[in-house]
């Protein structure tokens, strides 16, 4: 049996994009016949990395660094260990910038030591290319995309329902997004916000807050974090995607609106613009409340241009890789960078 060890942060059942995605490689390796030790950061790992044998290849989400950065240059000498980057910890959002040097410092310092980095984006594995890592060891995987089969057809008329899938923390720009949506008080809408509310619990006050007093709390409903099996009905049942996220490292959340025949109207953030054509949605500059307003009132307003755009997502959503595909793709390039394709 072909073993391997992935190390994650926090909870791999956590509902999060990232853990979604090492669910998903977890779970193709099995199927591919390979034995995954997991190893969580919520518990105390030092003991478990100490007892890896030597040569194992080892998966190491990089927001896990933070957690086991004693053990890391040991561990990388001992075992064929690949980061896993879905985007870097120094590119988070709303926290201090002391924090950030911090996370930018550790970053630089560990990741060359990896065999090599996998990044879900162009974007990303720019970003782990300027911390030291060469770019002949940086492979670009991108995750799968669920897609209904046959794609959805959005039906014409208004848009009205609107919904937003992300954890309420900073980097994900709700409070952005309130303060758009005031201006839009004469036009008829309502927001279902899918993601959770404890990650952050700071975060998701000061939105509880912003949608009080902008008086928008019959219209903005915020119903906490979903199995992707519920999130799937909500796609279903909306009539546009909308997001003021700050960064991206990929956006499953966007490719999976597309996948459901929804336009959206989005910012720029990191490799947002990779994901979502411009025949798909309407992208702003992150952090500009004014125009993505304008932008969101021009999808409410003129119902051709939500069908055109609705239109380009279905498009753009067959052109992304399925599960299976983008799986494999993951475990050949972890296998190339590690240098083997498992341990007996």
């Amino acid at each position: 049996m072909r073993r391997l060890a992935f190390v994650v942060e926090g909870r791999l059942t956590d509902l999060t994009g990232g853990q979604l995605f090492n669910r998903r490689i977890v779970g193709g390796l099995r199927d591919a016949g390979r034995e995954v030790v997991i190893l969580e950061t919520a518990g105390d790992v030092s003991r478990e990395i100490a007892a890896l044998p030597p040569g194992l290849p080892v998966a190491i989400d990089g927001t896990a660094l933070p957690a086991i950065s004693a053990a890391v240059p040991e561990l990388t000498e001992r075992c064929r260990a690949v980061a896993f980057v879905h985007h870097p910890l120094s590119q988070e959002y709303g926290l201090p910038l002391s924090e950030l040097r911090a996370a930018e410092a550790l970053e630089q310092r560990l990741l060359p030591l990896f065999r090599g980095a996998l990044c879900p984006s162009q974007r990303s594995a720019a970003a782990v290319a300027a911390l030291g890592v060469p770019v002949d060891r940086i492979a670009v995987t991108p995750p799968g995309t669920d897609k209904p089969n046959p794609l959805p057809m959005r039906a014409g008329g208004p848009v009205r329902r609107l919904l937003y899938v992300a954890n309420i923390i900073p980097r994900k720009g709700h409070r952005v997004l309130i303060e758009a949506l005031a201006g839009l008080a004469d036009l008829d809408w309502e927001l279902c916000c899918i993601g959770a509310l404890d990650r952050d619990a700071a975060a998701a006050e000061r939105l509880r807050r912003a949608i009080a007093e902008r008086d928008l709390g019959t219209r903005v409903y915020l119903v906490g974090a979903k199995p992707p099996d519920e999130a799937a009905g909500a796609y279903a049942a909306t009539d546009a995607f909308v997001s003021a996220s700050l960064h991206e490292g990929y956006g499953m959340a966007w490719a999976e609106a597309m996948a459901w025949g929804l336009p959206q109207v989005s910012t720029t953030a990191g490799a947002v613009a990779e994901i979502v054509p411009p025949d798909a949605g309407l992208l702003v500059p992150p952090g500009d409340a004014a125009a993505f307003g304008d932008a969101l009132r021009r999808l409410i307003a003129e119902p051709g241009l939500a069908a055109r755009l609705a239109a380009g997502a279905r498009r753009a959503a067959a052109r992304l890789p399925d599960w299976p595909t983008a799986i494999a793709g993951w475990i050949t390039a972890f296998d190339h960078l590690c240098g083997g394709a498992g341990a007996d």
